[in-house]
């Protein structure tokens, strides 16, 4: 295997997972995204930089088929929303934010707030699953580092166990697109290090689907991932391979400060000039 610096980017292949073309989404008369265009291809792992009030997580939104751009395209696994039933669409689509952590009853066992994902709910009810399913549960769970917990209930968990099982849940249905928004968020050092560190080895996957990270903070970007889009005020600084992404002069502008950035062993680093 080749070392994370030396790594090639897997070439496209086929139709685009993930892409938009001058997309335009308003919120009243905010408009959150204005003129942004990129493509994510089957293989490829996209990290999304910004600061807050970028658009990150509106990018991500209609990403999830969660909504409709007021302007412009959208294609999500090769079909333009506005010509797709968006119910459908969300279920070949894997995803994982601090809002739908929010959502899970904090009595419901970890174990079902997986397997539960194949039924687009949050925690069993009446439905049944087989064996294949909830074997599948506990090996992403056990893959996530998340071994000896199936039985415990979600409000239990540390905040690093949290964000471990809704990726466990976003996997669950083997989606063709994994969409994380901010998955390393609240975490003190030691649990952004053990889930980046999990986050690596799926993006690392030549089998994983296709990727989208929303993050603040370049630390927070796993090995593995190979193209970033930054993002500032609803427009696009920089897009394409990180390493022509992650520069002093675009970081800078993005956050809007002089910024340095560093790579080190794969991973990323930036600090004030």
């Amino acid at each position: 295997m080749a070392s994370p610096d030396t790594a090639t980017t897997p070439a496209p292949t086929g139709e685009g997972a993930l892409g938009a073309t001058a997309l335009v989404k308003r919120f009243g008369d905010r408009e959150a995204l204005r003129g942004v265009s990129f493509e994510v291809y089957p293989g490829e792992r996209m990290a999304i930089i910004g600061p807050n009030g970028a658009g990150k997580t509106t990018l991500l939104r209609l990403a999830g088929a969660e909504m409709h751009p007021t302007v412009g395209t959208v294609d999500v696994l090769g079909e333009r929303l506005g010509r797709v039933n968006l119910v459908e669409l969300r279920t070949r689509i894997g995803m994982s934010s601090a809002n739908l952590g929010l959502r899970v009853p904090g009595d419901e066992r970890v174990a079902d707030v997986v397997v539960s994902a194949g039924y687009g709910l949050l925690g069993r009810w009446r439905e049944r699953y087989d064996a294949t399913d909830t074997d599948r549960a506990a090996r992403l769970l056990d893959a996530l580092g998340m071994h000896g917990l199936a039985e415990r209930t979600f409000g239990t968990l540390s905040e690093g166990e949290r964000k471990r099982t809704l990726i466990a849940r976003a996997l669950m249905t083997d989606p063709e697109l994994l969409l994380l928004d901010e998955p390393a968020a609240g975490l003190d050092l030691g649990g952004r290090e053990e889930l980046v560190s999990r986050l690596s080895g799926l993006a690392l996957d030549p089998d994983a689907p296709a990727s989208v990270l929303v993050t603040h903070h370049v630390e927070e970007i796993p090995l593995g991932y190979t193209h970033g889009l930054l993002l500032r005020e609803g427009r696009v600084v920089a897009s394409g391979l990180l390493d022509d992404v992650l520069t002093d002069e675009a970081l800078s502008e993005t956050f809007g400060l002089p910024l340095a950035v560093a790579k080190r062993r794969g991973r990323y680093t930036a600090w004030a000039r």
